[in-house]
């Protein structure tokens, strides 16, 4: 393929930017808070960190590797690989979940974005003002429940992310990114400093960095690995597809390596930032999903500044999930590209609005199909978002990443692996290649049973 046939970053810090953003979402400002404080704190804050760096950087790099070997969509990566290397077809699933993956992802993201957008309104009126526990649970049921209103704002949402889209990878990704990733960091420094002045920061650094490994389970762990996976938007097609944008002189390694220290740091300072204000108005840091839309909106209520901080926060959360949906649709209008050439915007508008009608059900799941249970008659007691955010989440995304481990530490051959790591040292070769042929498998395997059985 000639170097002139195919995408690529306009440089380096755009790369870098859209990447993190796309990994950078609720699963570090919404869901590693709770998850966190659900597993006690400081001690589980350091596996994650550890799991990250040990099994999430090789990984990582190994979506990069094939994305940037191809410079094709994720699914026409798998078939060039497979077919180059003479393996077994089944591995070609890779390329079909890492499109599967994002768009039943993006169905069941758009239901919290919609919040998030909602939320952004309430906070706005100063509609938090003096709400206690039983009023902030109403609001929240009432809200989630108006399923005309949340039709509309989910809609909203995904218009946002096909007009960034449609401009393409410079023009639309780069660009937004270069503008919302510093935005990002300085809502979120903020927010921190205001933890400090304000809340009980000593005390949330305590928590988040304190070891107590006696809190630790064996489930905890795995939790931990899960989270990293998660986090770092593995399995998901994203690293995949923007690999696949990556010029052949950027280090495969230095840039997973940026992005893993990114996405790290956001989602600790998430947690400076949330759990400050938690500790000084006597909330649950183990409160779960309603941490965010139940449980904060009670303290942006009661606080001083409580109005401008609930403000920022909430575009802080629709900042992150707007770089994270950009992310989602990517590899499917990648991929659409490559059978339709030339027909960009309207391939992004038409798997927009897919997207949105099939992401109808679980909009309306917490409305008019509450009590609608599709696997009812085989004991599985969950109405469709239930459903879809375990699929995703438990058989979808771990799937594929233990898939991507396994193809690069058993399929991909040497020359692809030297060439792909030309500036890294024989050491991290060997380190990547043992790491995926071995322990990523193993580690990625246990979650998974612990995910499906235990």
């Amino acid at each position: 393929m000639s170097k002139k046939s195919y995408k690529t970053w306009a440089n380096r810090p755009a790369f870098l930017l859209a990447t993190v953003g796309g990994a950078v979402g609720l699963g570090n400002l919404w869901r590693f808070p709770y998850i966190a404080g659900e597993n006690g704190g400081g001690g589980f804050v350091i596996v994650y960190l550890a799991f990250v760096f040990l099994f999430g950087l090789p990984v990582l790099s190994s979506e990069l590797l094939i994305g940037r070997k191809c410079h094709k969509s994720a699914l026409n990566s798998m078939r060039e690989l497979v077919a180059s290397h003479n393996a077994n077809s089944i591995w070609k699933l890779i390329g079909w979940l890492s499109v599967l993956g994002p768009f039943v992802g993006f169905t069941l993201y758009v239901v919290v974005c919609a919040w998030s957008i909602d939320y952004l309104y309430l906070a706005t009126i100063d509609a938090f003002k003096d709400i206690n526990g039983e009023s902030s649970g109403n609001l929240f049921n009432q809200r989630s429940a108006n399923s005309s209103l949340q039709i509309f704002l989910s809609g909203i949402f995904i218009s946002m992310t096909v007009w960034v889209i449609a401009r393409g990878v410079n023009k639309g990704i780069a660009k937004v990114s270069k503008i919302l990733m510093p935005l990002l960091f300085l809502i979120i420094f903020i927010l921190v400093i205001y933890g400090m002045i304000e809340g009980e920061f000593l005390r949330a650094v305590d928590f988040l960095f304190r070891p107590d490994f006696t809190k630790l389970t064996g489930q905890s762990v795995l939790m931990a690995l899960g989270q990293a996976l998660f986090s770092l938007a593995i399995g998901t097609g994203l690293i995949m597809t923007y690999g696949s944008y990556m010029p052949d002189h950027y280090s495969i390694k230095q840039s997973a390596i940026v992005v893993c220290v990114g996405d790290t740091v956001i989602a600790l300072l998430a947690g400076l930032a949330i759990f400050p204000i938690v500790f000084a108005n006597n909330l649950n840091p183990g409160e779960g999903p309603g941490l965010i839309f139940v449980t904060l909106p009670i303290a942006f209520g009661n606080m001083p500044w409580g109005h401008l901080i609930g403000i920022l926060f909430f575009i802080l959360l629709i900042f992150a999930a707007y770089t994270s949906t950009m992310g989602m649709l990517e590899p499917i209008v990648s991929w659409l590209e490559e059978k339709y050439p030339g027909k960009r915007k309207l391939l992004s508008i038409i798997s927009g609005f897919s997207i949105w009608v099939c992401g109808l059900g679980s909009v309306l799941s917490f409305s008019i199909l509450a009590e609608f249970k599709p696997l009812e008659l085989l004991d599985i007691d969950m109405n469709i978002f239930g459903l879809i955010d375990y699929g995703v989440a438990n058989l979808l995304l771990p799937i594929n990443a233990l898939l991507i481990a396994a193809f690069s530490g058993w399929v991909i051959n040497n020359n692809v692996v030297t060439e792909q790591f030309s500036s890294e040292s024989s050491n991290w070769r060997i380190y990547w290649r043992f790491t995926n042929r071995y322990i990523a498998p193993i580690a990625i395997g246990a979650v998974l049973i612990d995910l499906l059985f235990i």
